[in-house]
């Protein structure tokens, strides 16, 4: 089925004559959409979930009558949790209405810089505004932006969004919107008790569920390895020089790891930096640029990375530290393995987190051979217990009071 076969006008096709076909889920998105249906998407890491959603959108846009319209009506608000995915979500709008007649205005509103700039993009309006929660509702505060008129709202990376880091903002925000709206939501998991949740603001929505096909799956090869955890950042810069990897991204838990891993491998020569909240805007974009034109090889990262991030030709994953869920492992790895490109993904267990990863392993479907790296053999003991049963849970499923105040914290960075 090519794009040709949905109700798009010629610019948008034009937009999008590069691409071969509609992926699944842009095949069957679009028309729903179109329609003027509520969705709620489910499809893994690089299936073009952004255009499925960006395409419809705007064919709505150029359809629309504005003739006897007095400056810009917001048309449609994107939220996305963090700086990095907004950046990439506007960038999806730019070069898909790169071709219409009529120029629309596309305005971010993200926090981790000035809000100045944003207040002036804002004058006169705008027709798409994609925003993470925490500056959307500081602009709207300031009587920048209304919400009254909106037709179309969207959640992208939605199970995140949903989450209770982002429950308060959420609520103040749809309090303001029209009752009368399209609501589409869109991520690569919907754990489900956030798919409760979210079904509770859909009207009879359009339920797109995409599994992967061994055709459409991307090629990653996704490796355990046994190590003891001191030796994780040795074991790290071995693979790096044994394999030759040229670029490696690399998931820590904390800020603080992510910060003492990068500067232990730029003591030994690797070009390195680490990439968390707790950096301004400015050094977050110079980290990634740096990271996609070459000139570093190492990205130490907290999950901050793990959505959002479209790095061509990222040859490899490394998860240092576990993930704290089977949903942020899939995310992980999605970071690796886009547009048709192979890649691995490898994860360092240790006789602490063996249990961890089992469950990991079993909510992934996956049966991992564990490897050994001579020189890097674990002296570590997995209990008998873990072995064979993999309890334990996962850490994080339940938040402590403590983890929902960092959660908080973190939140505020990302934003």
């Amino acid at each position: 089925m090519p794009f040709s076969s949905f109700d798009l006008s010629e610019p948008l096709l034009r937009a999008v004559s590069h691409y071969p076909a509609p992926t699944r889920v842009q095949s069957e998105a679009i028309p729903a959409i179109l329609s003027g249906s509520d969705v709620l998407a489910t499809a893994q890491t690089g299936s073009g979930k952004t255009t499925a959603f960006v395409l419809p959108l705007l064919q709505r846009w150029v359809s629309t009558d504005r003739t006897n319209s007095r400056g810009r009506k917001l048309d449609t608000l994107i939220l996305v949790p963090t700086r990095e995915l907004a950046a990439q979500v506007r960038e999806v709008v730019q070069q898909c209405s790169a071709h219409l007649t009529e120029r629309i205005k596309v305005v971010s509103a993200v926090g981790g810089v000035s809000i100045n700039p944003q207040m002036m993009a804002l004058r006169g309006g705008a027709d798409i505004v994609v925003a993470t929660p925490g500056r959307l509702l500081d602009l709207v505060d300031r009587n920048a932006l209304q919400l009254s008129e909106v037709k179309s709202l969207v959640l992208d990376e939605a199970d995140r969004l949903l989450d209770l880091g982002f429950s308060e903002e959420l609520k103040r925000i749809f309090a303001m919107l029209p009752a009368r709206r399209q609501n589409l939501l869109f991520s690569a998991t919907f754990p489900g008790g956030v798919e409760t949740l979210a079904l509770e603001w859909l009207h009879e929505p359009s339920r797109i569920e995409i599994e992967g096909t061994p055709e459409e799956t991307p090629d990653i090869e996704q490796r355990a390895i046994r190590v003891d955890t001191e030796k994780r950042t040795p074991l790290l810069r071995h693979l790096m020089e044994a394999e030759k990897w040229s670029r490696v991204l690399v998931f820590v838990a904390r800020q603080y790891t992510a910060d003492h891993v990068a500067t232990k491998l730029r003591r030994k020569g690797i070009r390195a930096l680490s990439f968390h909240g707790d950096l301004s805007q400015e050094a977050r974009t110079g980290v990634l640029d740096d990271f996609k034109e070459g000139k570093l090889q190492v990205v130490v990262a907290t999950d901050l990375a793990a959505r959002g991030l479209d790095i061509v030709q990222l040859p490899v994953v490394v998860n240092y530290d576990l993930p704290r869920s089977a949903d942020d492992y899939t995310h992980r790895i999605g970071r690796t393995g886009r547009a048709g490109e192979a890649g691995v993904a490898v994860s360092f267990v240790t006789a602490e987190n063996e249990a961890h990863f089992r469950l990991i392993e079993k909510r992934n479907k996956l049966n991992l051979a564990r490897e050994q790296i001579e020189g890097f053999e674990p002296t570590g003991v997995v209990s008998a217990h873990a072995a064979t049963t993999g309890s334990g849970g996962i850490k994080g499923r339940r938040k402590s009071k403590k983890d929902k105040l960092r959660e908080a914290a973190a939140r505020k960075a990302q934003e």
